[in-house]
């Protein structure tokens, strides 16, 4: 064997590959490009993964919108349109995609799309305040979720095209864990700017730095090594609806994975009302922006190397302990406000939400994994699209869900989503292996 370069040497470390490189269900043409393509990937995605933190439909675009005296209601709808507005256009999307031999660049163009939406919200942080600037944010945050969605697609064809099975777990945990670190660094930040009083032109400046990152983003990906896929099959969207149909109808194990990644949505859906609940049980204190990115940042560090290496052992498995872990935690956040007096403090409450952060994140890896492996080669982009467009629809009713806080209280809403969970964990049991 030839002397290996850094990258080699590096790649050969961290995926504990032997003499031999194995490139199972990639060409044999892509193994020599693996562990370039592994760490532009890598370098892309923690970039990528800081700028979704700094702009979190979960936990600073909340904050940025009361700074902006914008109602609370426009917080309540942002997570359900980043999610749906990323899912629902998936299916007609891949059509278009599957003409193309080359598919990264529909990565690399919708991640510019985003960095252009953040930089038009980075100026409505600056300039606009109440409805009106709320009605823009959600507006870009639309626009952002459909270019989003476009990326999706072609991310997990990329990935499945130039990393082997058994290494793309590790690879989204190692992009996750550094994102995490550098997160970390942005709260610390964040927390000693944000200290003494609120600042816009800071969260200007937070928002501003997402598009740039998008942008270094983009630029690592567009740098992957691609060989040319299938372009077999290109159908218009009415066909691609009907070939989705037929696999719908014929794939249980599609049905049943689809499934469980809808209710596993609980997890992300209830993490704005845990924000909620605390600012009741707490007060301000627990608004700290700084304390809540920290806590994101440390979650990625901590959770994504043991998610990353567990679902490339069973990712079926995965998506079992994490329904578990959003059952478990989600119960104590409910009864948050029945604890001791002694308990209930702004540490223990990041702690339940470090908790959650790193739930979701397992569930995210656990899901993207099973289906980059399960899903057939030639038919890739349909598997995604269709499980993507589906989930926008579970979204949706979670959404609508939401509402019920209003009647029932909070802990009540927290409650329907540990039922959703359990739901989630005997569907995740009945997976098959990949």
């Amino acid at each position: 064997m030839p002397d290996k370069n850094l990258a080699d040497k590096a790649y050969d470390l961290i995926t504990d590959d032997g003499e031999e490189r194995a490139c199972d269900a990639i060409p044999d043409s892509a193994c020599e490009e693996t562990p370039g393509n592994y760490f532009k990937n890598v370098l892309s995605g923690a970039l990528s993964k800081l700028a979704e933190q700094l702009v979190s439909p979960g936990t600073t675009l909340p904050w940025i919108m009361s700074s902006l005296g914008v109602p609370n209601a426009f917080s309540g709808a942002l997570v359900p349109i980043k999610d749906a507005g990323s899912l629902l256009p998936q299916l007609f999307v891949s059509a278009k995609i599957r003409k193309y031999p080359v598919r990264k660049w529909f990565w690399v163009v919708p991640a510019v799309l985003q960095a252009l939406a953040l930089s038009l919200m980075a100026f409505v942080v600056l300039r606009l305040e109440g409805s009106f600037a709320g009605y823009l944010i959600l507006l870009l945050l639309l626009v952002y979720s459909l270019a989003s969605g476009v990326a999706s697609i072609s991310f997990k064809d990329v990935i499945a095209k130039t990393i082997p099975k058994g290494k793309r777990g590790q690879l989204l945990a190692l992009r996750s864990t550094i994102g995490g670190i550098l997160t970390l660094g942005a709260g610390v930040f964040i927390l000693q700017d944000l200290e003494k009083e609120q600042d816009n032109n800071l969260l200007f400046w937070v928002v501003l730095s997402g598009a740039f990152l998008w942008i270094l983003s983009a630029l690592f990906f567009a740098l992957i090594s691609e060989q040319a896929g299938a372009t077999d099959g290109g159908r218009s969207p009415i066909n691609e609806l009907k070939n989705g149909l037929k696999i719908w109808k014929k794939d249980a194990n599609l049905r049943i994975f689809v499934l469980t990644r809808g209710l596993l949505m609980a997890i992300p859906l209830a993490q704005p009302f845990f924000v909620i609940l605390g600012k009741e049980e707490l007060g301000n204190e627990v608004t700290n922006l700084g304390i809540m990115v920290i806590a994101a940042g440390i979650a990625n560090i901590i959770s994504s190397p043991f998610w990353g290496r567990f679902a490339d052992q069973s990712s079926k498995k995965l998506m079992v302990w994490v329904s578990l872990m959003g059952i478990v935690n989600i119960s104590l956040m409910a009864i948050f406000p029945i604890w001791p007096e002694a308990w209930k403090n702004i540490y223990t409450f990041a702690g339940l939400f470090l908790i959650q952060v790193m739930a979701h994140g397992g569930a995210r890896l656990s899901r993207k994994t099973y289906l980059v492996d399960f899903a057939p080669s030639d038919e890739r982009p349909l598997y995604v699209s269709l499980s993507n467009t589906m989930i926008g629809v579970f979204t949706l009713v979670g959404a609508g869900l939401g509402t019920l806080s209003s009647i029932f209280g909070i802990p009540v809403m927290l409650f329907v989503f540990v039922g959703l969970l359990v739901l989630a964990l005997i569907f995740a049991v009945k997976l098959k292996e990949v």
